[in-house]
């Protein structure tokens, strides 16, 4: 190869470089503009679909809010009460006085299903056992949630209580649980439409003054009809240890009202141990799933894990736990539903086994 070749070789090389490098440097920026003007037109759609839901369904929403009526009520935002997956929770004080729980949405983490989810179901609903929506807020980029103040924050708290606080006696909690499965049956039979709320645990439980509980946190909840029995789901909804089997596993069964009786059944089950249902310090093994290990222990015949404890307060334990057990059977057809897991005399007629609940 002479120098003449070598030299247009070379020529060809940086010729080819520079093209590359022209190319990348003038498509980056087109790509990400392209990438930019999709996220904008998707959100875009997205805001425009629930403007469209809230205007044709203002009739029965609760008070809409602008932004600067947020501002207002809350002070600037200066007391911040707790922060989750969906955004941040503050303190507010309407003009009336009265006290209020403001959650501002991070649109990013959330999508416009969740927020029309939220206030469709919550803004129809008027229940002691289920939590008020006050208002809301909807400024495109600003959206914003409006509740009722619960002085006594949420159940997860009062379950696995810290040194120093003053646990809720054991007739408490079995208040708490009638009227946490009092608010679960509503939403399934109280309404025009059932409403599936598919996200029960102690975090979506909140307690007013008198401990009355809330069930609030509607963002995974949907509607169907009352003649529906199986709903359709495009894809498993929840936390991880309340999430009934047959989200995961459809051939176990289909979807029904009983993934939320499956997750009351796994919620009541903390309430009555006051323990965790995944307990990842366990000695044994067989103790890291706590239905399992209870249910192991009512087979021995074995009492609890608690200290000084009377004996009606240690069978009305029992009869809770035996109630959950109930609820988080395998089979949905095999659960109760929550009209007889509801009913206050049910709770006190069951003998010392599930049978012979089921039988009485």
């Amino acid at each position: 190869m002479n120098d003449v070749d070598r030299i247009a070789i070379w020529n060809l090389f940086f010729v080819l470089v520079h093209y590359l490098a022209a190319k990348f440097i003038l498509g980056a920026p087109c790509v990400l503009i392209f990438l930019i003007l999709k996220w904008m037109r998707r959100h875009q759609a997205t805001d425009a679909n629930i403007e469209e839901f809230l205007q044709a369904h203002n009739n029965f929403l609760p008070i809409r809010y602008s932004y600067s009526d947020i501002k207002r009520i809350t002070k600037n935002f200066k007391c911040k009460l707790g922060e989750g997956g969906y955004g941040s929770v503050y303190r507010g004080i309407l003009r009336s006085g009265n006290e209020v729980a403001v959650k501002i949405l991070n649109k990013p983490k959330c999508n416009g299903q969740d927020f029309i989810s939220e206030v469709a179901t919550i803004g129809m609903i008027h229940h002691v056992n289920v939590v008020q929506l006050v208002g809301f807020c909807f400024e495109y980029s600003k959206q914003a949630l409006v509740y009722d103040f619960m002085p006594n924050g949420s159940l997860d708290k009062h379950i696995s209580y810290k040194d120093g606080d003053d646990p809720l006696d054991y007739k408490k909690m079995y208040e708490i649980s009638l009227g946490i499965a009092r608010g679960i049956e509503y939403l399934h039979r109280g309404c025009d439409m059932q409403i599936l709320h598919f996200d029960i645990k102690p975090h979506n439980i909140l307690l007013d003054q008198s401990f009355t509980p809330k069930v609030s946190d509607f963002g995974l909840a949907r509607l169907y009809p009352t003649d529906r029995s199986i709903v359709s789901l495009t894809a498993a909804r929840g936390t991880l240890g309340y999430m009934a089997p047959e989200l995961f596993y459809k051939d176990i069964g289909g979807i029904s009202y009983n993934a939320d009786v499956y997750s009351f059944g796994m919620l009541l089950m903390e309430m009555a141990g006051r323990r965790r249902n995944l307990n990842a310090h366990a000695e044994h093994s067989s103790q890291i799933y706590f239905p399992l290990w209870v249910y192991d222990q009512l087979g021995k015949e074995n009492e609890l894990e608690m200290v000084d404890v009377i004996e009606e307060e240690r069978e009305t334990t029992r009869k809770m736990i035996i109630i959950a057990l109930w609820c988080i059977q395998l089979s949905p057809n095999d659960r109760p539903s929550m009209r007889k897991t509801a009913t206050c005399s049910s709770y006190l007629r069951f003998g010392p086994h599930v049978t012979g609940w089921v039988q009485s």
